[in-house]
C-alpha cells in the first residue's frame, strides 16, 4: 500500500490553489480589466479563457449588457411658464471599460447619477423653448434627437455608449390640466366654426353657380324652341301658300269646312251673324252643297 505523505497533499492543494488563481474566464456578457499591482495593463479582452500571474495580476469584471436608467418623474417649465411632469429613461452600455473604470471607478450608480443630472439639465433647457402644444405634437421627437446627441458626448467621456434617451410620458399637473383642456376645446370649437363657415360659403357659391347655369340652359332652350317654332311656322305658311296657289277655291272651301266643324256641333251653340256674311258663303252656294 502506497503511503501518501502529508507534505505531498499540502503541495497538491497549494498547486491547485495557485492554478485556479492563474486562470480566469471572460463571459460574452462581461467586460473585464486586468490589473498589475493596481495598474491597468489590459482592457480589450474578448470572451474566452485567459491566464494571469497570481498575486501580481487581478481581474475586475463588469456587466457589458445594456443598462437602463429609469429616472423619477420631474417637473419642468415650458415656454408658457406652465409646469409639466416628465418621465424619462436612458439606455446605455459600456464601450471602453478602461475609461469607464477611470471615470467612475466602475460604479454604475455613479453613471446613473451623472446621466440623470445631465438629462434633467438638457430637458429643462429644451422645454423652456417649447410650448405645451409643440411638446404634444412634434416637439418631443426633436428634443429626443437632441438629447441622444448631447448625452452621447458625455457618455464618451464616461466610457459608455448612449443607446437611447426617451421621454416616456409628459403629464400636466392636476391644477393645469383643466385650464389646458378648456383652452384646447375652445380652440377646436373655433376651428370647427371656421370650417363650417367655409363650407357654407362654398355651398352658396355652388348653389349660385348652379342657378346661373340653370337660367342659361333654360334661356338657350327657349331660344332654340322659338327658332324651331318659327321655322315650323314658316314651313306651315309656305305649305298653306303652295296649297292655296294650286286651287284657291278648294282651299277656301276646305278652310270654311274646318271653321264650321270647330264652331258648330256643340250643345247650346249660338252664332249671331248676318245671313249674307261670308261665313255662310258655302251654305248659300250651289257649289257649296
Amino acid at each position: 500500500m502506497i503511503k501518501i505523505h502529508p507534505a505531498m497533499i499540502l503541495g497538491l492543494v497549494v498547486t491547485l490553489f495557485i492554478g485556479s488563481m492563474s486562470v480566469f474566464m471572460v463571459d460574452e456578457r462581461e467586460k473585464a480589466i486586468v490589473f498589475r499591482l493596481g495598474e491597468i495593463v489590459r482592457s480589450d479582452l474578448a470572451p474566452g479563457l485567459y491566464f494571469k500571474f497570481p498575486f501580481i495580476n487581478n481581474v475586475r469584471k463588469y456587466d457589458g449588457r445594456i443598462q437602463t436608467l429609469d429616472s423619477a418623474p420631474e417637473r419642468f417649465l415650458t415656454n408658457e411658464k406652465k409646469n409639466v411632469i416628465v418621465d424619462t429613461y436612458v439606455k446605455w452600455r459600456i464601450s471602453d471599460v478602461g475609461n469607464y473604470y477611470r471615470s467612475v471607478g466602475g460604479d454604475p450608480r455613479q453613471v446613473d447619477t451623472r446621466l440623470n443630472q445631465f438629462v434633467k439639465d438638457e430637458i429643462r433647457a429644451a422645454f423652456s423653448k417649447q410650448t405645451i402644444k409643440q411638446l404634444i405634437s412634434v416637439g418631443r421627437d426633436e428634443i429626443r434627437v437632441g438629447l441622444v446627441e448631447n448625452t452621447d458626448k458625455l457618455g464618451k467621456a464616461l466610457g459608455i455608449d448612449i443607446i437611447d434617451v426617451r421621454i416616456k410620458r409628459i403629464d400636466l399637473p392636476s391644477e393645469v390640466s383643466a385650464s389646458v383642456f378648456r383652452r384646447m376645446e375652445s380652440e377646436r370649437e373655433r376651428v370647427a366654426r371656421d370650417f363650417r363657415s367655409r363650407g357654407k360659403e362654398a355651398a352658396e357659391k355652388i348653389r349660385a353657380d348652379a342657378d346661373k347655369q340653370s337660367e342659361i340652359i333654360l334661356a338657350d332652350a327657349y331660344n332654340e324652341s322659338q327658332q324651331r317654332r318659327g321655322a315650323g311656322d314658316a314651313v306651315a305658311a309656305k305649305t298653306y301658300a303652295t296649297a292655296y296657289k294650286r286651287n284657291k277655291e278648294f282651299f277656301a272651301f276646305y278652310r270654311s269646312l274646318n271653321a264650321y266643324r270647330k264652331s258648330m256641333g256643340k250643345n247650346n251653340d249660338i252664332i249671331v251673324l248676318e245671313p249674307d256674311s261670308d261665313f255662310f258663303k258655302y251654305f248659300k252656294s250651289e257649289r257649296g252643297r
